[in-house]
């Protein structure tokens, strides 16, 4: 399977099929980023068809001396977003379904109780995270759930994504905790922390 860098290079000289495998190897990523941040499957959907399209048909402003190709694509993503909030007043969704998205269902909890308790601790968590203002959102779901694997960005990452200097990426994750453990109780505010959701 030829490398990222491989692609883009044949897409740079024009092959149409190192194009459509760059678009699919990004797609769940750019999508679940966007899902993250709109909360609205059919918007993320258009939005990240419009940051993928945007990024191919400019592959020729892309350069990996400045940043690895997701974080470029991720910037785009979060700028199309950004776009889409400005038109729309944010809905609220359920955490468990965007964490579910593209993935195996989980494993049952052993019972009802336990998983009427599961659901409730994600819902609040998820309502925590959406009632953040634009910018600590960003940084919050860059942090924990933007990256290749699901995994997180860096903070250099979600300062080259969002456009800001590190330190105020920095600035904005902190105050994102901050905010969300006034809102949440500590065994929420730790799974948040220590899980990732990945």
């Amino acid at each position: 399977m030829p490398t990222e860098q491989t692609l883009i290079q044949r897409w740079q000289a024009g092959d149409e099929r190192a194009a459509e495998a760059l678009y699919q190897q990004h797609y769940k990523r750019v999508f679940r980023l966007a899902y993250g941040l709109l909360g609205d499957a059919a918007e993320a959907e258009e939005a990240a068809q419009d940051a993928l399209t945007y990024a191919l048909i400019n592959i020729g402003r892309y350069e990996s001396r400045l940043s690895q190709f997701s974080t470029w694509l991720h910037t785009i993503t979060v700028s199309r977003c950004r776009d889409r909030q400005r038109k729309r007043r944010l809905a609220t969704f359920s955490l468990t379904r965007w964490l579910g998205w593209g993935k195996e269902p989980a494993a049952p909890t052993a019972n009802p109780e336990g998983r009427l308790v599961a659901k409730e601790t994600q819902n609040a968590i998820w309502t925590a995270v959406q009632n953040l203002s634009p910018p600590l959102r960003e940084a919050i779901v860059l942090r924990h759930w933007g990256g290749a694997a699901g995994d997180g960005h860096t903070y250099r990452e979600i300062a080259d994504i969002v456009g800001c200097p590190i330190g105020t990426a920095q600035s904005r994750v902190r105050l994102a905790y901050q905010q969300l453990s006034q809102r949440l109780a500590a065994s929420e505010l730790a799974l948040l922390a220590e899980e990732n959701w990945s």
